[in-house]
């Protein structure tokens, strides 16, 4: 099962290591790790994406809530959440492929921020459907590079059932 958890840490070294190693020390991957500072510059905010066993995540998140410099343990999973990534794609758009790249760009409501004679750079972002939808459009096209942030989340403020 897919888990998303966000995690308030005081921000100071070896708290991403601590956090890593209590993952790594039950055998568990984490898919993605995004980290930055709150609007409180001694504070970040970690969004860790895994995927396992409920009740290892659920001794993980216990355990993280030990830890000295974690202030607050939330697994998103179980609330309703805005979750988005960024990508950035190189594709190959020489000629006649360009307006019909440029036109999938405008679906998904892509912005185009790098141009050559040969390649078309695009930044989406959006939830890992919509990226997967995507990628496999712009796939007959030739990716030439790809890079992924990862997942971000929040919680929503309305909790509508």
């Amino acid at each position: 099962m897919r888990h998303v958890l966000s995690v308030l840490v005081e921000n100071e070294p070896g708290v991403l290591s601590r956090v890593v190693g209590l993952f790594s020390g039950r055998g568990f991957n984490i898919e993605s790790l995004n980290v930055g500072p709150t609007l409180e510059p001694d504070i970040s905010l970690m969004t860790i994406t895994t995927r396992g066993d409920e009740h290892i995540v659920e001794q993980i998140v216990k355990q993280l809530r030990k830890l000295i410099t974690v202030i607050k343990v939330v697994d998103l999973t179980y609330e309703k959440a805005v979750e988005r990534e960024m990508v950035l794609i190189k594709v190959s758009a020489e000629d006649e492929k360009r307006a019909e790249v440029l036109r999938i760009a405008d679906i998904f409501r892509c912005k185009v921020v790098d141009v050559s004679p040969t390649d078309l750079t695009l930044e989406i972002t959006g939830d890992q459907n919509k990226i997967k939808a995507i990628v496999n459009l712009l796939q007959r096209f030739q990716i030439k590079e790809f890079v992924r942030s990862g997942t971000v989340a929040m919680r929503r403020s309305m909790q509508i059932d």
